[in-house]
């Protein structure tokens, strides 16, 4: 196939790099997102989110004259979907008396209502977005076909799954391996075509479910391995044990490797993929229905770890928060547990003041950020450390006793134990060690 002009709906972490490694490689794309806000500062040339290279890819796109963005779709030879799928925030299910969360696919589904009125005969549609099992055939596919096509003959669909890494998500699109699942072989075959304009990993061809079950487990295996890791911690700590260096000895055994703990699980997939498979089959998802559990509860096991750090009494403390991402030298927020950290202190009385570097002004309804790792640690009573950012693990007893009147330390992600915090005055705890 030939691929001239692409649209893209959806302009977030996965759908702005990749309308950009389209449009670099001399293929008109339109972008477009339903925020104005988004819209306006991309036609400016601005990013709306943080993603190292990103900024100049935009730019050189814009200035070649191959992206523009739109509040709306426009007719194109492919349409591709990148918008949100979280779950619902209050409505869930129930099955067996357990609750589990819910996918919301109500941004996936004005997405594909909104292409049906350009929709025509050899397009090619994608669904990109993270969703449960079926939701190709199911949902996007009748919508599809009331613009009076029939999926397969007049046109082709297929879902692929982004596999990238916040951080790099601009090399990974390039190199990564990529699967392809088609409606029909044929709708494969065109998927491949599309993605074979900038990537250069192999591309995989499957079915459409088969794809989407793919991108659910590769998630679900990472939480289930993250919450035996966080249930390993909360049994060190029962134990008397420091979890750390039982997990580094057991993972020296050449079939075993054991991740690290932490105050939990966040960002747009592991703490959100899992749920997917849960909904869908809750009678069969068990074990990953505990798993989710598992590291959803984790945050209130760092609250415990402050408590007890704080002689048993969180009520009026100054606590500053060092980090608010889901992960490392990022500036996503999305599911962050260390967020929920903060909120659940608050709800202990706690006075929570928090630095995220790369997002200080985050705009967090109800949550005291700085714009300053000094702000933050002004008036302390305690340091909490949730976010291993580079720039706090640059952080010695010697710059920190100048920064903050806080002597007790919480470091919820291992990055302070090798220095000798008591020597300086610190009382260091750790997540995952009886102190």
């Amino acid at each position: 196939m030939k691929f001239k002009k692409i649209c893209i709906l959806g302009l977030g972490y996965i759908g702005l790099p990749t309308a950009t490694m389209f449009a670099a490689n001399g293929v008109k794309v339109v972008g477009v997102d339903t925020n104005r806000m988004v819209v306006e500062t991309l036609k400016a040339g601005r990013l709306h989110i943080h993603e190292p290279g990103l900024g100049d890819v935009l730019a050189n796109a814009i200035a070649s004259g191959n992206l523009s963005v739109s509040p709306t779709p426009e007719p194109a030879d492919a349409f591709l979907i990148a918008v949100p799928t979280p779950f619902y925030e209050t409505e869930t299910g129930e099955y067996n008396g357990q609750s589990y969360k819910k996918a919301d696919m109500r941004a996936v589904t004005s997405a594909t209502e909104a292409i049906v009125p350009h929709l025509r005969k050899g397009n090619l549609v994608v669904l990109e977005s993270t969703s449960p099992p079926r939701t190709t055939v199911d949902l996007v596919l009748p919508i599809l076909e009331k613009s009076g096509l029939k999926a397969g003959s007049d046109f082709y669909i297929a879902y692929s799954p982004e596999r990238v890494l916040p951080g790099q998500i601009l090399r990974e699109l390039v190199e990564n391996a990529r699967v392809i699942g088609g409606l029909t072989p044929e709708s494969a075959q065109a998927g491949a075509e599309l993605y074979s304009i900038f990537a250069h990993g192999p591309i995989h061809q499957t079915d459409a479910t088969t794809a989407e079950m793919v991108k659910l487990m590769e998630n679900t295996y990472r939480d289930v391995n993250i919450a035996i890791a966080n249930e390993f911690s909360r049994l060190a700590e029962r134990f008397g044990v420091d979890a750390w260096e039982a997990i580094h000895l057991a993972s020296l055994h050449p079939r075993v490797k054991i991740l690290n703990p932490g105050p939990g699980v966040g960002g747009h997939c592991i703490s959100v993929d899992p749920w997917f498979f849960v909904e869908t089959a809750p009678d069969l998802a068990q074990l990953i229905l505990k798993a989710r559990q598992v590291n959803d509860a984790q945050p209130h096991f760092v609250v415990e770890k402050a408590r007890q750090a704080l002689a048993g009494d969180l009520n009026g403390k100054r606590i500053a928060i060092l980090g608010l991402a889901y992960k490392p030298d990022v500036d996503d927020l999305r599911e962050s547990p260390a967020v929920e950290v903060a909120r659940l202190l608050q709800k202990e009385g706690a006075i929570v003041r928090a630095f995220e570097p790369f997002k200080p002004n985050n705009g967090l309804p109800g949550i005291d950020s700085a714009s300053t790792l000094q702000a933050a640690l002004d008036d302390a009573d305690a340091v909490l450390l949730l976010v291993g950012h580079t720039e706090f693990r640059a952080l010695t007893p010697e710059n920190l006793i100048t920064l903050t009147p806080a002597r007790v330390l919480i470091d919820t992600v291992n990055v302070l134990a090798s220095r000798d915090w008591a020597g300086a005055g610190f009382d260091l705890w750790r997540l995952g060690t009886n102190r």
